[in-house]
């Protein structure tokens, strides 16, 4: 059974998302958009046939302008609670990230949950690719029964996620481009690799036109879409047009 660590940040305005702080977006729809996507993948991991783990930065990993009275933790909990009932929300785990940097955070989860508790594969993703389904997550789960890690691509060279049936050397394996320097990490540690179909993860403009033009294709087919963002891109006051030969997202 594959474990499902969701990295998390406290939802705050600067914080999550600062791709997109020069977007069309105003602040608080960056934080709305961050909200929605969290709750996306916290309810695909719930539906998914794996255990939820949600990964939260703690205060003391912030930087002095984001943090604020109420505590990471319970800020996190708390956007948990508008995706899970209370059933899930038992059932889930909820730990404190380690590490200064991104890549020491996930290795320390990944090599803990391996090694310490022996689980059988961990999966990291961020809120990012809401696209990121429950049928998603199962086929990567049956991936890792004949493959040691699977990982999702996502524009730039970057991933939207990755599990990992056996450790491998955490430092620095986010480098970018991150898709191509994990595969080579989990190559150097002797491990097969396989791949999920690329995705969009937003973390600038273009990747939020691209996702915003695909969830608005996927509701006009009658395909299924990621709710709570899907939710919030039709409310939000935007459209895709072109101009002078470059596409942009402009505001109504």
């Amino acid at each position: 059974m594959t474990i499902l660590v969701a990295m998390l940040d406290p939802p705050r305005e600067g914080l999550v998302l600062p791709g997109l702080a020069d977007s069309v977006l105003t602040p608080a729809e960056v934080v709305d958009l961050y909200r929605a996507m969290a709750k996306d993948l916290l309810r695909a991991g719930a539906d998914s046939g794996g255990d939820l783990l949600v990964n939260y930065r703690p205060d003391d990993l912030l930087a002095e302008p984001h943090r604020r009275a109420k505590s990471s933790e319970d800020a996190v909990r708390e956007l948990a609670a508008e995706a899970l009932d209370d059933e899930e929300l038992e059932e889930a785990r909820f730990e404190v990230q380690v590490g200064s940097s991104y890549d020491a955070r996930v290795g320390n989860t990944v090599t803990h949950l391996l090694e310490r508790e022996e689980a059988s594969s961990v999966a990291v993703a961020d809120p990012v690719a809401p696209l990121l389904g429950r049928k998603n997550l199962d086929s990567a789960a049956m991936k890792l029964r004949r493959r040691d890690v699977v990982l999702g691509p996502a524009s730039d060279g970057r991933v939207y996620y990755a599990a990992f049936a056996e450790p491998i050397d955490f430092a620095g394996a986010y480098a970018v481009p991150e898709v191509d320097t994990l595969a080579a990490r989990a190559r150097d540690a002797g491990l097969d690799v396989d791949f999920l179909p690329e995705s969009v993860a937003v973390h600038g403009p273009t990747d939020l036109r691209t996702l915003l033009a695909c969830v608005d294709a996927r509701r006009r087919a009658g395909r299924g879409v990621p709710t709570h963002t899907a939710a919030f891109l039709a409310d939000l006051p935007v459209y895709i047009t072109e101009r002078s030969g470059k596409r942009a997202l402009v505001r109504d």
